[in-house]
């Protein structure tokens, strides 16, 4: 915990910029009946009764101090799902920064060994040598300002049923736009000598001999 606290308190670097991600899981949904249309003095009406169309992963990229996020939906999130995504932060969206200081959960897709998944050893190591990584303990997601972003992301765009791949990502693109354009940045405040205070059950307890 303690340790991606500290990154946090780390002053604004675009060569050595933070960068937080996470990925959730989500069910494309459709109509059995069409909705009623929304009318003067009534809303919209939609059926309990939906279809299933599948499931899908969504990838949130969110850089905390610049105010950027990246969305992405993928059919799957695999090892080599992830991998690609981290490629696509590195060769795209950070090809300039030496290091991407890169804090997530410890999920078992998100680590080093992927990128070798992925991609041929030369390409692996090269990606390697750029990250800086750092995991959130276990029950401890609620460090990850990628799942603030998430929780934001579910709220503001998927808060309706969403049946087809190409549709929800058209959906993420044009809340992904709006947020960067607004650069919504995140000012965190919680600090180490806060969860020392705030947390200290989660501390053990010296004893005095």
């Amino acid at each position: 915990m303690e340790d991606v606290l500290a990154v946090y308190c780390r002053p604004y670097d675009p060569m050595r910029p933070v960068v937080c991600m996470d990925e959730k899981p989500y069910q494309l949904l459709g109509h059995v009946r069409d909705p009623v249309p929304a009318r003067p003095g009534r809303d919209r009406l939609e059926d309990s009764e939906y279809a299933r169309a599948g499931t899908c992963s969504i990838f949130c990229w969110a850089e905390p101090l610049r105010g950027w996020r990246r969305v992405d939906a993928q059919p799957r999130r695999t090892k080599v799902d992830w991998a690609r995504q981290v490629a696509r932060m590195l060769t795209a969206d950070y090809r300039d920064a030496e290091t991407v200081v890169l804090v997530m959960d410890n999920l078992n897709t998100h680590g080093i060994a992927s990128l070798y998944e992925a991609f041929d050893p030369k390409t692996a190591f090269g990606l390697a040598q750029r990250l800086e990584i750092h995991h959130t303990p276990r029950h401890g997601s609620w460090l990850n300002i990628a799942e603030i972003e998430l929780s934001a992301l579910t709220r503001q765009c998927l808060d309706r049923r969403i049946q087809d791949l190409t549709v929800l990502n058209a959906e993420l693109a044009a809340w992904q736009q709006q947020t960067n354009t607004d650069q919504r940045q995140v000012d965190w405040h919680f600090t180490t000598d806060d969860a020392r205070v705030k947390l200290r059950h989660l501390y053990p307890t010296l004893k005095q001999t």
